[in-house]
């Protein structure tokens, strides 16, 4: 293959149009990298033998060992094609630039996945043939759906169906068919969601069309009667009311969304024997033999079409009139596909064969393609029928491997396919721009106060170096300082002044050790030792010992981007706007901050090759960001009107925390900069520093973590680093059994605490009960719209300037929450309606009273989350969060407004009283975990008359702050612990793919790690179940390995965050029966799981575990042998 040179390259990023920038998806090993590969060999970086064992863009060691892809990585290639612009024209060649992203397919690196489609315009989704659709293969698909990339399908592994599956062409085309309906289903899926979501917004804007329309006519009706005029008809409100309904939905065509080979967006290939084909190319082979249109054998090559052999006719099935004939696709496609498995490796060898070899007979009278037998000259006879030449010492060898891949890649190139499907049905940058970035913009953050010229220079594709620059940073990708362009030398060979420069270090080094050798044995043996360790026999180290050598493998960091428009020059100076910047307010803390470019570069897999600028529509890698971008950032060369690309949140939050430690503790500074530059260069991994002072690493799976841990000790921190046990999120909750103790105070409902504060001064009384599954359930899936509504809010007390210091946001773990990201748009009013449906639909609705709603206060922890707090006293000393009008929330301000007043009232303590109740759904009373669905009743809140007669009462406001969220707090926990407590366990949702033979080993780690399967299904046509569970999160870690040793790698689970489940039971339950102290004992510490966690989480946290014993028998003791 020929090499594509640099320059090359470069000059082919000055012509977007003949741009294509494509990520590679697929679930874990369905063939992404293999893909990639033989992708690679077009352009002569790797030898095409090598395709699919290499993993050239796997670089990193331990991607290798595992097998799998753990960082996204990027290559520009080059592609040459001949193309007629007219019908009337001879062929052109012409080139193509062809940035391709390989992204991983584990679960655990969802974000990578993430990181690169946003980078893109297209998507290549690969299916494993055998497989199907898996877990990932869904959400890469979403993932598309979400970014408004158009995608390619390619059935990969097709020959697993021919060597493992022993399936005859017509059993591979019937399962190929449902493959392509299950792909098809789940991009359906999508399509009616959104279709629903839309016509809903449909039915909300005609409704609030027609309120307006009325609304008009009532105020006419009014002024008309002020004016003594008569009152306007019915017909006139009728007429309005019609005119603003009359605009119909309008359906989407989705037509164009699905799969299809007739559409030419489907791929059949194997990726490790280099084949691949579309049905074009075979329309085009047989157009010439049939006698048929190419455009029509595209459309019936795929389906339930049949070729006469008579009548060279193609028929339907309806006309086929009992004949046994079989579909053209099986006929002319996939029998000679088997054929030459079989004429080379064996293939199928029996099962359906001795039929298709048949047919094939009867195919060459018709077609003349190629003529299968079994004598001597089979293989002779098939390249001729081919035109095809294979070498002869190919043809002697005896590894059928090498004759079959050669075979292939002769008739049916994977490249070739692939990339001319890429170029042909994927867009180019100016196109997907136009109709990907409206909607992306839409949802960015302040998308009102864009400034017009920057929106216009981003989806009009403008590139002058007058418009403005936009680029988006999706991740920052750490590289050894020795691996940069500048620091490599090229070439291969040494200037003159490298070369006298390498021979002082030499000679150096040898008077150095024919000095140590004059002196005595000993010491002249060990300092020969180090000269010569210290001897550099390539002359790319400097003399100045250790310090070198850090500086060497040091890391530094450049920015993963895409442009979006303009030119990015070496030397600009561009402003780096954090995730959380919105242009309504572009002077916010923190205020964007302006750097200079000190580097660009073009992405080659392994390695950097530098650039000078960089065009609009270009994947490329920017230095001179380090410091400056955290995960991702967006670039812009104006600060007002600028766009946050970085805003909408992309992939799952982290889930599983590991506490870590330096061995040696004069490492901890090493440790602590090698985990700030981790978190840069992870996109998923976060760094935080507990109140314990406990340093913290989430990631997002055991496999991450492992990962992480491999890059702190080998690559950021160079130390050695022991991590702890794995911390777990738990969640605390209430719920209502029979088996509850009494009351503690008579004659009050449950839950009822009555709070007095240390200086008898205030007492508040609340009742905390559980809320209705249904509501917290509903306040889960809108988190969104919570936190939308508290920024709104904040907004406007700031533009106000009354914001309150202690309304600010309580975080916690942060593990769950963030996760739950919901871009729906609900109203206030809609929030309100259907939260009233939630709890109407909950059978312990009677017991709550119908405004419930209205009077909610607050939302907790975090301001979002699912515990409320509601003000029934009777006063309404709190405001309400829920206000739907800007007047309301000014009025209930007003109210509660209480600067200007010099005495203390109940109105005072009302934000106090909300952040109470913030601190105490942060950390429950079980194990300091957050709550989770509680409602907390504010019933009354009482002054003593001291403190309001008081004169000096607003001096002593701080002091009587603190004690009001003290007693606030303390007497939530103490309702919650007079109902019966839970924990609330955090769940993965696991997915094996296993075989009848293992199958019962891999029951059998579920069962044992405290696992519940949910279901087992058989892949139709294949013999593998796909097993569905979930398991604890708690019992996950050493998972996936147990389950690939007791299977022999026959089983590998995907684990994904499911959320929070209950544990059904007390953890503060002890045997009370004769009965129950007879089975279990005093302590019931075996069975009573849910107080094992309980235990184990306080024992980490260093709180009080009670029932724990120091010593135990401490008469059986004995003391050590001196």
């Amino acid at each position: 293959m020929p090499v594509v040179t640099l320059d090359k390259l470069v000059a082919l990023q000055r012509n977007a149009e003949d741009v294509r920038n494509i990520c590679i998806l697929a679930h874990v090993d369905h063939g992404k990298t293999s893909l990639s590969d033989a992708l690679i060999a077009t352009n002569g970086i790797i030898s095409p033998k090598l395709a699919g064992k290499i993993r050239y863009l796997d670089s990193r060691p331990d991607e290798q060992l595992r097998g799998i892809t753990m960082e996204s990585s990027a290559i520009s290639l080059c592609f040459s094609m001949a193309r007629r612009m007219t019908a009337e024209e001879q062929p052109v060649q012409k080139d193509y630039l062809i940035n391709l992203i390989d992204s991983p397919g584990h679960v655990d690196f969802s974000s990578e996945v993430s990181t690169a489609s946003r980078l893109c315009d297209g998507a290549v989704v690969l299916v494993d043939a055998v497989e199907g659709v898996c877990s990932q293969t869904v959400t890469v698909l979403r993932q598309t759906w979400i970014e408004h990339l158009k995608p390619i399908l390619v059935i990969n592994k097709i020959d697993r169906l021919v060597t493992e599956l022993k399936m005859s062409p017509g059993e591979a085309y019937i399962h190929m068919g449902k493959l392509l309906e299950q792909v098809n289903a789940v991009l359906g899926s999508f399509f009616q969601g959104e279709r629903m979501e839309e016509d809903l917004q449909w039915r909300e804007k005609v409704e609030e069309r027609v309120a307006a329309a009325v609304a008009r006519e009532q105020e006419k009706m009014l002024q008309r009667k002020a004016d003594g005029a008569n009152g306007a008809d019915d017909s006139d409100i009728a007429s309005e009311t019609t005119a603003s309904t009359n605009g119909e939905f309008e359906e989407r065509d989705d037509e164009d969304l699905y799969f299809a080979p007739e559409n030419n967006n489907v791929i059949f290939s194997s990726a490790i024997d280099g084949w691949a084909f579309t049905v074009r190319q075979f329309a085009t082979l047989y157009e010439k033999k049939l006698g048929i249109k190419r455009s029509v054998l595209e459309k019936v090559l795929w389906g339930d079409y049949y070729l006469d052999p008579k009548t060279k006719r193609v028929l339907s099935s309806k006309h086929l009139k009992g004949r046994a004939l079989k579909p053209m696709f099986v006929q002319l496609v996939l029998d000679n596909i088997w054929a030459v498995y079989e004429a080379t490796t064996g293939g199928v060898k029996g099962k359906g064969y001795v039929k298709a070899l048949l047919s094939l007979y009867e195919m060459v009278q018709l077609t003349n393609l190629f003529l299968i037998s079994s004598d001597a000259g089979m293989l002779e006879k098939i390249t001729k029928s081919l035109s095809l030449t294979i070498p002869p010492h190919i043809l002697r060898s005896r590894d059928p491997r090498a004759l079959l891949t050669t075979l292939f890649a002769a008739w049916l190139p994977l490249s070739t396919a692939l990339l001319v499907s890429v170029i042909e049905q994927l867009p180019a940058p100016p196109s997907a721009q136009s109709s990907r970035l409206p909607a992306l913009l839409d949802a960015s953050p302040g998308a009102s106060h864009i400034d017009p010229l920057v929106r216009d220079a981003m989806i009009n594709f403008k590139t002058a170096t007058s418009d403005p620059v936009v680029a988006f940073v999706s991740k920052m990708v750490a590289v050894p300082t020795s691996e940069l362009p500048q620091n490599k030398r090229r070439g291969g060979k040494l200037t003159a002044e490298e070369s006298r420069d390498m021979a002082r270090k030499k000679r150096a080094a040898i008077a150095k050790a024919q000095a140590v050798s004059n002196e005595e044995l000993p010491n002249g043996v060990s300092g020969i030792t180090e000269a010569l360790a210290s001897t550099n026999l390539h002359g790319d180290e400097e003399m100045n010992g250790g310090g070198t050598e850090q500086k060497e493998d040091a890391e530094h960091l450049i920015g993963f981007a895409r442009l979006y428009s303009g030119t990015l020059t070496v030397g600009d100076s561009i402003y780096v706007l954090p995730p959380k910047f919105s242009p309504a307010s572009p002077h916010a803390t923190p205020e964007p901050q302006k750097v200079t470019i000190t580097a660009l570069y073009l992405l080659m897999g392994r390695g950097l090759e530098p650039l000078i600028s960089v065009p609009a529509g270009v994947v490329f890698g920017i230095g001179g960001l380090e410091g400056h971008i955290l995960k991702s950032g967006t670039l812009c060369s104006q600060l007002e009107g600028s766009v946050n690309l970085a805003g909408v949140s992309m992939g799952s939050e982290p889930i599983v925390r590991v506490a870590l430690e330096p061995v040696n503790p004069s490492d901890l500074n090493k440790m602590i900069d090698g985990m700030r530059m981790l978190e840069q260069s992870d996109p998923c991994a976060q760094y935080e520093v507990l109140e314990s002072g406990e340093h913290v690493i989430l990631t997002a799976g055991e496999l991450h973590l492992e990962r992480c841990l491999k890059d702190l000790r080998e690559r950021f921190a160079k130390c050695e680093i022991q991590a702890g046990e794995p911390i777990v999120p738990y969640r605390e909750t209430i719920v209502s059994t029979p088996e509850m103790g009494p009351v503690k105070t008579k004659d009050t409902p449950r839950g009822s605490v009555l709070g007095v504060t240390t200086s008898k001064q205030i007492s508040v009384r609340i009742r905390v009960r559980p809320l209705p599954i249904s509501v917290t359930e509903y306040l889960e899936k809108n988190i969104g719209a919570t936190r939308r509504f508290y920024a709104e809010i904040k907004a406007a007390q700031e533009s106000r300037g009354t914001d309150k210091s202690s309304e600010e946001m309580i975080d916690v773990d942060g593990s769950s929450d963030d996760n739950a990201q919901n871009l729906n748009h609900l109203s206030i009013s809609d929030f309100k309606r259907e939260l009233t449906e939630a709890f109407h639909e909950a059978e312990e609705q009677q017991d709550y009273l119908p405004d419930v709603v209205d009077d909610i206060t607050a939302f907790g922890p975090r301001r979002t989350g699912p515990n409320l707090l509601i003000d029934h006293t009777r006063s309404r000393i709190c405001r309400r969060f829920l206000q739907e009008t800007q007047e309301e929330t000014l009025e209930a301000d007003r109210s509660l407004d209480t600067s200007a007043s010099s005495t203390v009232s109940p109105e005072t303590f009302s934000d106090k009283i909300s952040y109470a109740f913030q601190l105490a759904t942060a950390q429950g009373p079980l194990c300091h975990e957050p709550i989770r669905g509680i409602a907390v009743f504010l019933e009354d809140v009482t002054v003593s008359s001291a403190a309001d007669e008081d004169a000096s009462g607003r001096d002593n406001l701080g002091r009587l702050t603190g004690e009001v969220i003290k007693t606030v707090r303390d007497s939530i926990q103490q309702g919650f612990l007079e109902w019966s407590p839970r924990l609330l366990l955090a769940m993965y949702s696991c997915e094996v793919q296993a075989s009848t033979e293992v199958l019962g080993r891999v029951y059998a780690v579920i069962t044992r790690r405290h696992g519940r399967i949910l279901s087992e299904s058989l892949k139709e046509g294949t013999p593998f179940f796909t097993i569905s569970a979930l398991l604890p999160v708690a019992s996950s870690f050493g998972f996936s390995d147990e389950i690939r040793k007791r299977t022999s790698g026959a089983a590998s689970p995907q684990l994904r965050f499911h959320g929070f489940e209950m544990l059904d039971e007390d953890p503060f339950w002890v045997p009370s029966t004769e009965e129950e102290l007879e089975d279990l004992g005093e302590l019931a510490d075996k069975e009573n799981v849910a107080k094992g966690h309980m235990d184990k989480v306080r024992a980490r946290k260093g709180l009080m575990v009670t029932g724990r014993k120091t010593v135990k028998d401490a008469e059986k003791q004995k003391t050590l042998k001196r």
